[in-house]
């Protein structure tokens, strides 16, 4: 699938199709202005390179946003295929359905045995429609309560993968009881005897998120966020209007990114994500965030039930 480009990376795709361009010559042999194509583009990769790697090192957190919810970026159903071995999906909240906004189940995890649930968007439009864009009903949460529960009936950890702009706004998850769906999970996760670790991987939205990220290492990507609410919501609220001037006013203002979360210790961990966003390598970004949740949970592993209970709560107060 090619790449797509935000349009902040504008300077990036000129530079990319400059070279696909030179590839395509090169390869039909075609006489142009250039002697030497192989070394011209080298020399063009090396300065893509470059501006990419300055690009991202400067991002504004409205151009963070931006990342977060870039539509290659890995999703959940990618980090339990690539991270997970024996993964069994389990389905339904035995009340009402199931939600497919909401991935979980067994599997092991370099051979350890974990829960693990995971937001998924979906790629096309079939399946973020199927998927309800990320945003979970309360079935969805009442299973990942359900799922929550029997991993710590059987002794085994949690992992969670968050992204999702939030829980669904509507009136039938409403009429089902939206908010007390998420306040149950968050009695759930406060309540664990096993050890927990949550990642952002993307978008950490409001209750949504939070209901699947009150963990004992809460880590984000480097270009993830997280926040009670989103940048249009915010510039709506305080300015009136969600203008592109209100916006990312807003995004700084809520200091949703991962570096400004990790200063003011609402999160444990910020992982480095490839140059150019997790979107541009996945699996190299995928790899980081599996180490980096193993090394969580084997320093967690050894701690007692009481300890993690009350070390967790502490993080919430």
């Amino acid at each position: 699938m090619a790449r797509q480009f935000l349009d902040f990376e504008k300077p990036i795709l000129e530079l990319a199709a400059r070279i696909e361009d030179m590839r395509v010559a090169h390869a039909e042999g075609a006489i142009t202005a250039e002697k030497n194509l192989p070394a011209e583009i080298e020399r063009l990769e090396v300065r893509l390179a470059r501006v990419t790697r300055l690009l991202y090192r400067h991002l504004t957190p409205h151009q963070k946003v931006q990342v977060a919810r870039h539509p290659q970026r890995p999703q959940g159903s990618d980090y339990i295929n690539t991270l997970f071995t024996d993964f069994v999906a389990m389905e339904g909240d035995r009340r009402f359905g199931s939600d497919k906004a909401l991935v979980g189940g067994f599997a092991r995890l370099n051979g350890l045995p974990v829960m693990v649930l995971a937001n998924d968007k979906g790629k096309d439009t079939p399946g973020r429609l199927a998927r309800n864009f990320g945003m979970p009903k309360p079935e969805g949460y009442r299973k990942a309560q359900r799922l929550m529960l029997l991993a710590d009936r059987l002794g085994i950890p949690v992992v969670s993968f968050v992204d999702t702009p939030g829980a669904f706004p509507g009136i039938d998850a409403e009429e089902r009881g939206q908010a007390e769906a998420i306040a149950t999970c968050l009695e759930v996760q406060l309540a664990l005897k096993v050890p927990f670790v949550s990642v952002i991987t993307g978008e950490g939205g409001s209750g949504g998120a939070l209901a699947m990220a009150v963990a004992d290492k809460v880590l984000m990507l480097e270009n993830s966020v997280y926040s009670v609410i989103s940048p249009e919501g915010c510039a709506a609220i305080l300015w009136k209007e969600a203008t592109k001037d209100t916006i990312p006013l807003a995004a700084e203002a809520l200091k949703m990114t991962a570096p400004d979360l990790l200063g003011l210790g609402i999160i444990d961990e910020v992982i480095k994500e490839p140059v150019g966003g997790a979107h541009a390598d996945p699996e190299l970004a995928m790899r980081r965030v599996g180490a980096a949740v193993l090394g969580h949970l084997g320093a967690l592993r050894g701690k007692d039930c009481k300890a993690l209970r009350r070390e967790r709560f502490l993080k919430m107060t």
